[in-house]
């Protein structure tokens, strides 16, 4: 279908605060006016928010200033106002304890300032890791007519003739340290090419995931994802956006248009097409809950379980992304999931116009970054879920990052009770453990990190590296980098922190692993599991005052999206009391 415009000009929401000629509308225009603003800005024309998470301490939105004035000039052109605001940047790279810990901070700062402030519609502008859907979150919750322009990843990283992958190269090459294969003084000199331009992670990634679910659900132009940030066709799509907002005012299309169950169900799709991060299941499942649609754990393995990975890209594959924008970039990839059956083509985007519209007639130019379905890199993508009674509410592994011969196993557990406790012990020559091993990590979940940290994927024992093995079975509560790879069974339900079975998981148990049947297995007798949740006491301190205190207490647990209890829903964009 395609969206119906309404009649032009219709009554504005912004004009509540700047129409007529009373006292407080006076007000209102007289202090904006302080900018240099002509008379006649507020005479009805749209206000368009620019919704900015730039910052210095956001390295990869650290040039979301420059798209932002990009923004501006297409707002000018189709007629519109635009202000530019800053709410809460989580950079995934620098704040701690976790950037996931402040997601919902964000999504409230957002959301909060879209409410409030006399704005018709809001541009997004994310970039890193959790922006993109914490701003979606906020937007969601308010549903004004909305669009995201992603900042875009940097150039692909250079080294001694190669490319590296930001994230991805140091996890391999901190491996291979340990192994002895890569010199220290080797990795200090590799760090100075991986990260070479603006923009975030050119990985599949977290943030390169998150611009996709984007483009994927509808939410942005085409062809958004993978235009590299310093690319000039990033620019103009800036631009496209700013003139795109006004006319989305025009017709009052809403997030609430857009994000149908049917877009969100072609986003995890394309999740599994483009071996997407295991990020991505906690955000839109957050996302969803903030728009009223009823997503779980199940939708996500249920429709990527037969859904190919054909985008041969890092970790997953070999490629980068700019050589993915090359190819035709995520229209390119939809078109292809849609050719399989396997993608809502009328569902609405921000065009105005079916999603099909825009991916239908795409070229795929380099079948080597984009393989044909025949030559996938795995052909059951997706997210593999498992439940049994070591995670009854679940627990997420990303098959193209997984190793094929630990699909099934079974191995006794060696058991890290800390992120700390892991540190102190993993290297040490006396720890008990092997190949065949499963290692286990405990307290890093929502409640317990506090937040989720990235900590899930534990670097391998360097004893276990030497004998050349690269992957091992690893299970926690915590998170995993979307440029990270390896056997990684994460977001464990209950987390530990939560009474969840995983803290009672001793060194020495058994462990079965079954991804095919989807069942991971804490080998005790029922009997001794119930002994020991029954005699288990928390040893995880709960924060006293502040954002730590409100987050610990009212977080929900992964499989609801690690979301504010409080805060989910569609409150509206209501605001009834001018206090002028």
């Amino acid at each position: 279908m395609s969206f119906v415009k309404a009649a032009w000009p219709r009554a504005l929401r912004s004009q509540e605060w700047f129409g007529g000629t009373g006292k407080n509308a006076i007000m209102h225009r007289s202090w904006m006016k302080n900018q240099g603003l002509p008379a006649d800005t507020f005479d009805g024309r749209p206000i368009i928010g620019i919704c900015n998470t730039w910052s210095e301490l956001t390295p990869c939105n650290a040039h979301l200033r420059d798209i932002a004035e990009r923004v501006k000039r297409g707002v000018y052109e189709a007629g519109g106002f635009p202000v530019e605001f800053p709410v809460f940047s989580c950079g995934e790279s620098t704040l701690r304890p976790t950037a996931m810990m402040f997601r919902n901070l964000a999504a409230m700062d957002a959301e909060e300032s879209i409410r409030a402030n006399p704005i018709d519609g809001v541009v997004l502008l994310a970039g890193c890791d959790k922006t993109t859907p914490s701003l979606m979150m906020g937007a969601a919750s308010v549903d004004i007519p909305a669009i995201v322009v992603s900042g875009g990843p940097m150039l692909n990283g250079k080294w001694r003739g190669k490319d590296v992958g930001s994230g991805t190269a140091i996890w391999q090459f901190s491996e291979m340290v340990k192994s002895g294969e890569m010199t220290l003084e080797e990795f200090m000199d590799a760090e100075q090419g991986m990260a070479r331009s603006a923009g975030s992670c050119m990985t599949m990634g977290t943030a390169s995931t998150m611009a996709s679910m984007a483009e994927a659900l509808g939410m942005t132009l085409p062809g958004n994802a993978a235009i590299p940030a310093v690319d000039a066709r990033r620019r103009v799509l800036a631009q496209m956006s700013g003139r795109r907002i006004v006319d989305m005012v025009k017709d009052d299309l809403k997030p609430s248009d857009v994000l149908t169950r049917q877009a969100f169900e072609n986003a995890i799709r394309v999740n599994g097409a483009i071996g997407g991060s295991t990020n991505a299941v906690l955000h839109l499942l957050a996302l969803a809950g903030r728009i009223g649609i009823d997503l779980t754990l199940d939708d996500w393995d249920r429709l990527g379980r037969d859904v190919p990975t054909i985008l041969n890209l890092q970790p997953s594959g070999k490629h980068l992304m700019e050589e993915f924008y090359y190819a035709g970039g995520l229209p390119v990839v939809m078109r292809a999931v849609g050719d399989l059956g396997l993608l809502h083509k009328d569902a609405l985007a921000v065009t105005g116009a079916p999603i099909w519209d825009g991916v239908k007639d795409v070229v795929n130019y380099d079948d080597d970054v984009i393989l044909p379905p025949e030559k996938a890199l795995t052909k059951s993508g997706g997210i593999a879920v498992l439940t049994g009674n070591l995670a009854p509410k679940g627990a997420v592994l990303k098959p193209s990052a997984a190793s094929e011969h630990l699909m099934v196993h079974r191995g006794r557990a060696v058991v890290f009770d800390s992120i700390e406790d892991y540190h102190a012990r993993v290297n040490d020559e006396a720890l008990d453990i092997d190949a065949s091993c499963i290692m286990v990590l405990k307290y890093c979940g929502p409640k317990g990190y506090p937040g989720m940290a990235e900590v899930g994927n534990m670097g391998l024992p360097a004893k276990v590296l030497k004998t050349g093995v690269k992957d091992m079975i690893r299970i926690s509560d915590a998170r995993m980098s979307g440029t990270a790879y390896g056997t990684v069974i994460l977001h464990t339900a209950p987390e530990a922190a939560d009474g969840g079975p995983l803290a009672i998981v001793e060194t020495g148990d058994f462990i079965e692993v079954d991804v095919p049947a989807r069942r991971l297995t804490l080998d005790l007798p029922q009997a001794e599991i119930d002994r020991r949740l029954a005699a288990w006491v928390s040893p995880v301190p709960k924060p006293v005052g502040g954002y730590a205190e409100l987050y610990v207490s009212r977080v929900t647990q992964a499989d609801q999206g690690a979301d504010l209890d409080f805060l989910v829903g569609c409150r509206g964009s209501a605001v009834t009391r001018d206090s002028h």
